[in-house]
């Protein structure tokens, strides 16, 4: 999958998680920049793992702070 269809993917489910419009999501778009808190954040990554049928590693976490980091993530994970 290219990196400009996860990006839709992922912009879809954070729309979704956190109520907002998806065309205000870029990869360059921070989580913070979407008020998203520790709990939101958490409700994102779970579904990002749930869209995408991959686990991302609890040390990886904490350092996925815009949607570009989730994007590198998810690559992550389906190339392990």
């Amino acid at each position: 999958m290219e990196r400009s269809e996860m990006l839709a993917k992922v912009a879809e489910v954070a729309a979704d998680v956190l109520g907002i419009n998806e065309d205000e999501i870029t990869e360059e778009t921070t989580f913070d920049d979407l008020d998203a808190d520790s709990l939101d954040r958490l409700q994102l990554v779970t579904a990002f793992e749930d869209e995408f049928d991959i686990e991302i590693p609890e040390d990886r976490l904490l350092s996925i702070s815009s949607v570009g980091d989730a994007l590198d993530a998810i690559e992550a994970s389906q190339e392990a």
